[in-house]
């Protein structure tokens, strides 16, 4: 399951964020092995193909896609040198697989900000900062194991790892992430064990006032340089009060076409570059996450892993061709069924039904 670190400085409603999140969680029991601690949320990602497929194959059950959230805790200036929760909160923040970062906007004279004015840039560089102090430790501890045996043995994979290694040393020395650092692609290779933090996909959420919300035309303080949307986190834990219905016509009155949570939800799946395929029948309607280019083995591979090695060929119909024809059958008779094989890319939507051996 997919793995998202939220962090921010104290007092930008990074925690108010999480626990309107996990008001949204959905039902542990459906993803097995999963243990749900304090500072976890399971959070369905919203579809609503879902329902629609649900009601034509009259299924007992709907499983969303979803993603894991972690309130990471402790995060001050000079985490990286243990302040505060700081060696817990980087070791949390390493097992994510992206990070939606909360920066405050919005003004409240009860609400003291840690460093005494409001200004989301300079709080987001703080956080930044942390991270590659703490991944620059991690490159040197890195090039000092290494550097010396790469030269003597001349070993190619260990050369590989030194030249990527000092880019990065390089780059985080002046205070950039690592993941603005171009790499060749040998070196990708030599390095892909390697996890910075910096390497990492980061969300910023602005947390603006209520207007700022619903005003339509926000500009973001970062420019184009970072992937940031407006949520006003208050009306947000506000929202999630209220009953399904009530909390549509909440949005609709404020003119907003869906909630920021979702949009937090959205924007997450969107960036870590993932698909969703559709399985349905009367037993349930369920979508199955996989990465952008994964072929149909891998895709079987996800329902179950025997389905992978055993597979045969996949039969895939568009959502949309699903819809239209009332189903299989009228998308068979349609001529919209499709019979793929080993090579066959998932597309997001495709309706599929695995044929696979014993």
């Amino acid at each position: 399951m997919l793995k998202v670190g939220i962090v921010g400085l104290p007092n930008v409603g990074k925690s108010t964020l999480f626990t309107a999140l996990t008001k949204k969680q959905v039902d542990c029991a459906n993803f097995p092995f999963c243990t749900i601690e304090p500072n976890v949320g399971i959070v369905e990602v919203p579809d609503d193909r879902l329902s629609v497929l649900a009601k034509m194959s009259s299924s007992q059950k709907v499983i969303p896609t979803a993603i894991e959230f972690v309130d990471i805790a402790g995060l001050v200036k000079g985490a990286h040198k243990g302040e505060g929760l700081g060696n817990k909160f980087l070791a949390n923040i390493r097992e994510t697989d992206m990070i939606v970062h909360v920066v405050r906007a919005f003004h409240d004279p009860e609400i003291i900000h840690v460093d005494g004015s409001i200004d989301p840039i300079r709080d987001a560089e703080i956080i930044e900062m942390e991270l590659a102090m703490t991944d620059l430790s991690s490159v040197d501890r890195r090039l000092d194991s290494i550097e010396t045996k790469a030269k003597s043995t001349k070993d190619q994979f260990l050369l590989l790892q030194v030249d990527g290694l000092k880019k990065f040393k390089t780059a985080l020395e002046q205070g950039k992430m690592a993941s603005s650092v171009e790499l060749t692609e040998k070196e990708q290779e030599a390095l892909k064990e390697i996890q910075l933090l910096t390497t990492k996909k980061i969300l910023y959420v602005v947390n603006v006032d209520e207007q700022t919300a619903k005003a339509g035309n926000w500009q973001s303080p970062f420019g184009i340089e970072r992937m940031a949307i407006p949520i006003s986190v208050k009306l947000e834990a506000e929202l999630v009060s209220l009953p399904d219905e009530d909390a549509k016509q909440f949005l609709q009155e404020l003119g907003l076409r869906e909630s920021g949570l979702d949009q937090v939800i959205r924007k997450s799946y969107e960036m870590l570059d993932l698909v969703t395929f559709l399985t349905t029948g009367e037993k349930e309607t369920r979508a199955w996450t996989v990465q952008k280019g994964s072929k149909a083995p891998q895709s079987a591979g996800v329902i179950h892993t025997d389905f992978e090695k055993a597979f045969i060929r996949a039969e895939i119909i568009k959502y949309e061709d699903f819809v239209k024809y009332n189903g299989e059958v009228g998308a068979k008779e349609a001529g919209k069924l499709r019979v793929e094989g080993k090579e066959y890319v998932m597309q997001d939507g495709d309706v599929c039904h695995f044929r696979v051996g014993v």
